[in-house]
């Protein structure tokens, strides 16, 4: 009888699951379209999502590219150009007797150079000759230590030609690739200077032997007029004017 009673109740138990089971069934609806909506709506968020990273990353990239762009070269070759540049002006300073200066320039061909007069002295003509001479050598001497200083720079200007054109085609940015060329101009600019200084040391030596030659002859004249002029005399001491 207990028996009966307990599957009696059971029984009960398990109506009652099936039909709150039932009603819960027919409680869910299924739509479509609302189903539809919310994947659309779901795919628009993750793109927006992707497309805002793709963004970030976009302005990460640009900033990293800022940074390259104003990055400094880490190569500098203004000292060593700074140094041959003071190398070639000491030794155009060191010129001697003749200098690169107009007022001294001037004195000395009113001087030295002048032409020979009748009132200068035999002594005074030879020691204007000597003159001559001795500052044609000092400028011959002059322009091959300046030649020699150039070609000393050479070497250094290979040095940096090589380093700055390494250096520009591996700059990360515009501003490395900049300052390269720049201190490849600033190279040149060097190069043109030393150029410059040997020309004029060249040009400073031409001019005083030619100078030299020409007082020389006018000397010349003046020492034949006073040979052939009666009562003028001749001293041997003066052949000396003619070396």
């Amino acid at each position: 009888m207990r028996s009966l009673g307990l599957f009696a109740a059971a029984g009960t138990i398990a109506v009652t699951f099936w039909v709150t089971a039932a009603a819960r069934a027919q409680w869910i609806v299924f739509d479509p379209n609302n189903y539809v909506q919310n994947v659309l709506t779901a795919a628009r968020e993750l793109q927006q999502i992707s497309n805002q990273i793709t963004s970030l990353q976009n302005e990460a990239q640009m900033l990293i590219n800022q940074a390259r762009n104003l990055a400094s070269l880490p190569y500098s070759s203004l000292q060593q150009l700074q140094s041959s540049i003071q190398r070639t002006q000491q030794l155009l300073a060191q010129a001697q007797r003749i200098a690169y200066d107009v007022q001294q320039i001037d004195r000395a061909f009113s001087t030295s150079y002048a032409p020979a007069s009748g009132s200068q002295s035999s002594q005074l003509l030879i020691n204007n000759a000597q003159s001559r001479w001795q500052n044609s050598v000092a400028a011959l001497q002059d322009s091959l230590r300046v030649q020699a200083g150039v070609v000393g720079n050479l070497d250094t200007n290979r040095i940096q030609t090589s380093a700055l054109v390494t250096s520009s085609q591996g700059a990360s940015g515009a501003l490395q690739a900049t300052q390269a060329g720049n201190q490849i101009l600033a190279l040149q600019a060097q190069q043109l200077a030393d150029l410059t200084a040997a020309v004029a040391a060249q040009g400073r030596a031409q001019s005083l032997e030619a100078a030299q030659r020409a007082a020389a002859q006018d000397q010349g004249r003046e020492q034949l007029r006073r040979f052939l002029t009666p009562g003028q005399g001749y001293q041997s001491q003066d052949v000396r004017m003619f070396h």
